[in-house]
């Protein structure tokens, strides 16, 4: 067991919702192997209530979540990253910042439950299906065998958790 700490920064366009979610998500069930942190290319400047509400509902800490651009982890003294995750397709698709120490990077799209229309329940609803997926797809990752596989490996079982979707959909 290595006792390394892995930096991992999930991005999204407007780091309002899904990169806020797997960034509470992965602080909890990371259990210390694993530091957090989200971000955003054209963040939304606050966090979206409805995934707030969710992760307070879940237990999870909402302290210190904000909606911030990706420059800060790109610019120096910035924590050096090891995994870079994009949660929407935006965000996949755009130029990245070079990110110092160059992570391994893998796109994990989720669907944005910030543009659901219909009413307050119909957005709970978007936001637990996108809660559940990233917790999902978090669980895999936080479990792979990282000190015993070699980067080939990791990127492949990466991409391959970039791939899955929840039954029933």
């Amino acid at each position: 067991m290595s006792d390394r700490v892995y930096n991992v920064l999930f991005l999204c366009t407007g780091n309002s919702a899904r990169s806020i979610l797997a960034e509470a998500i992965l602080s909890l069930s990371g259990k210390g192997r694993f530091r957090s942190f989200s971000a955003g290319s054209h963040p939304a400047g606050k966090v979206n209530p409805f995934a707030i509400e969710l992760l307070a509902r879940q237990g999870l800490d909402v302290a210190g979540l904000r909606s911030k651009n990706w420059d800060e982890f790109a610019a120096a003294g910035a924590p050096h990253l090891d995994f870079v995750f994009t949660v929407c397709d935006n965000a996949a698709g755009e130029v990245c910042p070079v990110w110092p120490g160059k992570p391994m990077t893998a796109h994990w799209g989720i669907e944005d439950p910030a543009v659901v229309a219909g009413s307050d329940e119909d957005k709970r609803r978007a936001f637990s299906k996108a809660f559940a997926e990233l917790n999902r797809r978090i669980s895999l990752f936080t479990n792979l065998p990282l000190a015993k596989l070699d980067a080939m490996a990791i990127k492949r079982e990466l991409d391959q958790i970039g791939h899955l979707r929840d039954k029933g959909e």
